[in-house]
């Protein structure tokens, strides 16, 4: 295996954010993988498994809560990290909710809303909390609860009524709603001077990159600027037999790396290549972002007999 890929894919399973860093032009290059965020849905109905479900293909680690055998189950959130049944009072002291966390409170019912925004406006603040509800029924939650000291100023940071607003109806549109409006928090953390600013993990990719016993290549993008599909940070493996994992964007753009990194593989060198996406070739060749991606192409060892 190839150590550097194992050792971040085995530091971001346990839940720690690692760092693959380069020297390129003389400039130090970080790309960190972060760990999947914890999102904990109270209230397992039909919002929770609509996003649980979208959640999940988005790389968010899914925990759920309900005191409904019927809605807490693994048989119904069979890839949920934890699944509780149990009441909201007990249930939540076990979830150990902290400052990275994503909370959703979705129960069936103004009692457990109360319930829940109580314990959880005295813990520790997650990074996210929403809880749904029609703006009369929030308005007349967050009365009570300013009313009983809580604090107001950590009221107004509680997106309530959850989601972006884009007129959703269905479980399944609200869901969509909420989660747009998860991964808007996720990406909102400023990046410092060297870190490429897309540090989602793929496991896939770091699989792909990890095995050795093929020629193969690493392809990472740098920097993107116009309209591209993708932003710095982000990575690929590309072998000879045009096997790969992970994206640096799709299309014609994507391809164009890939055969640059076919022609590096072998040769225990690395390269910046520039994919330019604007202008008449880009438009004749359909790539339809309108932008440039310089990509760090990097030859990667082979396993020795």
């Amino acid at each position: 295996m190839r150590k550097e890929f194992q050792e971040i894919f085995d530091a971001v399973t346990a839940g720690r954010e690692a760092d693959l860093v380069r020297q390129v032009n003389g400039q130090r290059i970080v790309r960190r993988f972060l760990p999947p965020e914890r999102l904990v849905l109270l209230g397992g109905g039909h919002v929770s498994l609509a996003l649980y479900e979208a959640a999940i293909r988005v790389g968010f680690a899914v925990t759920v809560a309900d005191d409904r055998p019927a809605f807490a189950s693994y048989a119904r959130f069979p890839e949920a990290k934890e699944v509780l049944c149990d009441s909201f009072e007990a249930a939540l002291p076990r979830l150990n909710i902290g400052a990275g966390d994503f909370v959703c409170v979705l129960t069936r019912g103004h009692k457990d809303d109360v319930t829940c925004m109580k314990y959880l406006l005295r813990g520790n603040e997650p990074r996210y909390l929403g809880m749904i509800g029609s703006r009369r029924r929030v308005k007349g939650l967050f009365g009570l609860l300013a009313e009983e000291g809580y604090d107001q100023a950590r009221l107004a940071r509680v997106h309530a009524p959850i989601g972006l607003s884009i007129g959703a109806v269905t479980p399944a549109e609200i869901a969509v709603s909420i989660l747009a409006e998860l991964i808007a928090v996720r990406h909102a953390l400023p990046v410092g001077e060297g870190l490429l600013p897309q540090q989602n993990t793929d496991l896939d990719a770091l699989r792909f990159l990890s095995d050795d016993s093929r020629p193969a290549a690493l392809l990472l993008v740098l920097s993107a600027k116009g309209s591209t599909p993708v932003k710095g940070g982000a990575l690929m493996g590309a072998d000879k037999l045009g096997n790969s994992a992970g994206t640096i964007g799709g299309g014609c753009g994507e391809n164009q790396a890939i055969l640059a990194a076919r022609r590096l593989m072998g040769t225990g060198r690395s390269q910046v290549v520039t994919v330019d996406m604007t202008g008449d070739v880009a438009a004749l060749e359909g790539m339809v972002c309108g932008g440039t991606m310089d990509v760090l192409i990097e030859d990667l060892p082979v396993r020795e007999a």
